[in-house]
């Protein structure tokens, strides 16, 4: 008997050998022996109820639907192949090995776009989301103060949230203690204080040494065997998520000498804020954040065309030629932008810059994969759609505020390049 297919709707193919179809809705339905099998086709399946007996292997198996149930939800295949041990010609029933083979094909290009258009759907939400975060970012960074620094604290908040869960989740706790959930939770409010405390006091020492020691001292005192990682692991959460981000507040709020050697800062409407708002902070930070931007995006880019050699088995996905790529985009972002604002004044400097700034980005980027890696996740979290986590989008962030305020507070004034 040649194959026999029955389909309904459109899945993959699953090769049957039919030998009873039964338990038919009425007596005019057909009851027929497995020898002469009646078609069922899309337009009539729903009218049945019925069980398949196959023969796999030499062993009969069972496929039973419940009595009194119908077949009729969408998306399901019923594939039923007949054979019998001497072939024979039905009409209008029969179906080739390349016709199977080309429903198979037919089912796997059809995962395929689905596949691609998920991808461009991911892709599209990616750039939407991406263009809103930098719009908000830019004004945020524009207006400064305290505009500046809630927004900052709030990301530190979320960031540091993200952090301790990571700690906490399967693939690092299984080899050490995590810190207890409520000195987590009070690590995350006392990293999201610590921006604000440092454009009120202008300083943060004080206020990180003071913070620590109560933690450690919660730590020590809690109830059962204290651990020397919950220890650790709180103490860098504390200098990752609250110490470091701090030098952006002291970046673009503390360095308010004014930048007033540029026509595009002498020209700036006074709807705005006028030429006065343009300080050397607003302007580092500006560069800063560009050439970041422009880092990734041309590490990327410049990955996905030429990228052969792995850098790191940190991030296998990270190449020498897309961090070369990088390194180029972050330089010529950061002197152009240096030629534009007037700021700073040398190439040389800018140079210098755009090379600090991409340095920081990179190994700030190596470290929060590092921490996902032995977590065990791929995202840090889920808050931005198409992006992760916060941590995800700040990673590049978290070491460069350091390095851009000690280059602008003392390296250009020590050396005056």
């Amino acid at each position: 008997m040649a194959p026999q297919l029955v389909e309904f709707n459109r899945v993959a193919l699953v090769p049957l050998s039919l030998t009873s179809l039964c338990s038919c809705r009425s007596h005019s339905d057909f009851r027929r022996s497995p020898t002469s099998p009646k078609l069922i086709t899309r337009s009539n399946l729903h009218e049945f109820r019925f069980k398949l007996e196959v023969i796999s292997n030499g062993r009969r198996e069972m496929l039973r639907f419940p009595r009194g149930v119908l077949v009729k939800q969408r998306r399901r295949v019923i594939t039923a192949v007949a054979r019998s041990e001497q072939p024979e010609r039905i009409e209008d029933t029969e179906i080739t090995d390349e016709e199977v083979n080309r429903g198979t094909q037919l089912s796997v290009e059809g995962d395929l776009d689905s596949e691609h258009i998920q991808k461009a759907s991911q892709l599209k939400k990616r750039i939407v989301f991406g263009l809103g975060i930098g719009i908000s970012v830019g004004g945020v960074v524009l207006a400064g103060g305290w505009v500046f620094t809630v927004a900052l604290a709030a990301a530190v908040f979320v960031g540091a949230r993200e952090y301790f869960e990571l700690v906490r989740s399967r693939g690092i706790a299984s080899g050490m203690t995590p810190p207890p959930r409520y000195v987590s939770r009070t690590c995350s409010v006392i990293c999201s204080l610590m921006p604000l405390l440092t454009l009120y006091y202008g300083n943060i020492d004080v206020s990180v040494t003071s913070a620590a020691f109560f933690v450690a001292m919660a730590l020590l005192l809690q109830k059962g065997n204290p651990r020397f990682a919950q220890l650790s692991s709180t103490m860098f959460g504390l200098f990752y998520c609250g110490y470091l981000p701090c030098f952006w507040v002291k970046l673009r709020c503390g360095l308010a000498i004014p930048a007033l050697n540029t026509r595009f800062v002498a020209s700036w409407p006074l709807l705005l804020g006028g030429p006065t708002l343009w300080t050397v902070g607003l302007v580092a930070t500006l560069i800063s954040i560009s050439s970041i931007i422009a880092a990734d995006t041309f590490a990327f880019i410049g990955g996905k065309a030429f990228g052969r050699t792995p850098l790191t088995a940190i991030s296998p996905k990270k190449t020498w030629e897309g961090a070369l790529a990088g390194l180029g985009g972050c330089i010529a972002t950061s002197v152009l932008l240096a030629k534009i604002l007037c700021w700073p004044t040398s190439v040389l400097s800018a140079v210098a810059f755009g090379f600090l700034n991409f340095f920081g980005s990179l190994f700030g980027d190596l470290t929060e994969s590092m921490i996902k890696r032995d977590a065990g996740v791929k995202d840090s979290g889920s808050l931005i759609p198409g992006h992760g986590g916060v941590l995800d989008r700040v990673d590049s962030y978290i070491f460069t505020g350091a390095l851009a305020y000690s280059f602008v507070k003392t390296l250009l004034p020590l050396y005056g390049i």
